[in-house]
């Protein structure tokens, strides 16, 4: 399924460096996906991106880990993912939810609240994102942010 303005999730050639982790519905598997952000990156030579990476994988880890924990039975699997593009890095996310993110939209109360704003961090730090059905169920969201120099 395309991001909400219809742009699709980027394809990619088969040959870009990946790396994937599962993680557990809980604080330390929320733990796991800062460390992993930052040692992939670090791997990668992209400490420069470390931080908006890690902000952006850890919200949609969390949205993940509280709706999946919540919704299905067991120790659902999270699954983190990276994928090493030309001039991008694109995070994905899988849960075994099939419900789609909602962001929530901004104003009101909603401004006060602890939770809600995860999906509108994610938007203002990446180039794009949205999410597709994943196989055989659960949904996987995606984040693309641009490992270019600032200028």
């Amino acid at each position: 399924m395309p991001h909400e303005d219809g742009t699709p999730l980027p394809t990619v050639p088969a040959a870009a460096p990946y790396a994937t982790v599962s993680i557990a519905c809980s604080r330390e598997g929320l733990a796991r996906a800062r460390s992993f952000t930052r040692d992939t990156l670090g791997d990668w030579s992209l400490r420069r991106c470390s931080d908006d990476a890690t902000l952006v994988m850890t919200e949609l880890a969390a949205n993940a880990v509280t709706h999946a924990a919540s919704r299905c039975p067991g120790e659902p699997d999270v699954r983190l993912g990276f994928r090493l593009e030309p001039a991008h890095l694109l995070l994905t996310v899988t849960d075994p939810d099939d419900r789609p993110p909602v962001r929530r939209p901004p104003g009101g109360d909603a401004e006060l609240e602890e939770h809600g704003r995860g999906l509108r961090i994610v938007d203002a730090l990446s180039e794009a994102w949205g999410w597709f059905p994943a196989v055989p169920a659960g949904k996987t969201v995606w984040a693309r942010l641009s490992t270019r120099p600032p200028t």
